[in-house]
């Protein structure tokens, strides 16, 4: 690898402003000063400084972020602004999102430039959970808390045309939020389309408000606000059996 994409990884900067860098000497490799940006370096036996520094070499990137309401889970987007928006001072250059929330929805996103993570979280036969807090307009009843947690239709359809169930659900009452609007968790482990507000719609009730709290092993860390966000720790990359 070349000492100046090593660094611009890290983002130390761009490659002009690497290039200068490393040239005024603030670089070093195995202890040595280099003031050349286009050297080859190995970047997993090398030990790599800037400004005394020592830098190490991670593969991919992996960040939690609060995802707020108004903002879509794209890369791009004519219109509205992106969760990659938000990382204003990170090199998002292949990050994606690890599924989606929808523009009104916040919460727990995960960001990464792992493909093969991304796929293991989302893939159906993994049965990944996901907890989300819903505020509700109304009461449910221990009959809609039943279907819900059995399986309950939401328009969507086989491909011989019978109803297509939602796969089991669990659901916790909370507390009351402070509007006096009844709050449930709810763990699913799929990600169709409006799913959350489906579901609620199908037992006649209506989610005025709804964050995601967890994702696989992740939990929201509850000193973040919404449009924040942080390196996932090694704690949690051990979850994620990274």
């Amino acid at each position: 690898m070349r000492l100046d994409k090593f660094l611009g990884d890290h983002n130390i900067g761009t490659r002009k402003q690497i290039k200068e860098y490393v040239k005024n000497g603030r670089c070093k490799v195995n202890g040595v000063v280099v003031t050349k940006s286009d050297v080859h370096i190995n970047e997993n036996t090398d030990e790599i400084s800037f400004d005394e520094i020592m830098l190490t070499y991670a593969k991919f990137h992996y960040y939690m972020l609060y995802k707020p309401q108004g903002v879509v889970s794209a890369t791009t987007d004519g219109k509205n602004e992106t969760v990659l928006d938000l990382l204003k001072d990170e090199n998002v250059k292949g990050l994606n999102p690890a599924g989606r929330l929808d523009i009104d929805t916040e919460g727990l996103l995960l960001l990464t430039d792992d493909g093969g993570l991304i796929h293991r979280l989302l893939s159906p036969k993994k049965h990944v959970d996901k907890t989300y807090e819903v505020h509700l307009k109304k009461e449910l009843s221990d009959e809609d808390i039943k279907l819900l947690e059995e399986g309950i239709d939401i328009g969507d359809t086989k491909d011989d045309g019978t109803p297509n169930l939602t796969l089991p659900a669990k659901i916790i009452r909370r507390e009351k939020d402070e509007e006096g609007r009844p709050v449930i968790h709810l763990i699913i482990h799929e990600g169709r389309f409006h799913q959350v507000k489906r579901m609620l719609e199908a037992v006649g009730n209506k989610v005025e408000f709804l964050k995601r709290i967890t994702f696989g092993p992740l939990v929201l860390d509850e000193g973040l606000t919404p449009s924040e966000y942080r390196p996932l720790n090694e704690k949690e990359l051990r979850k994620l059996g990274l």
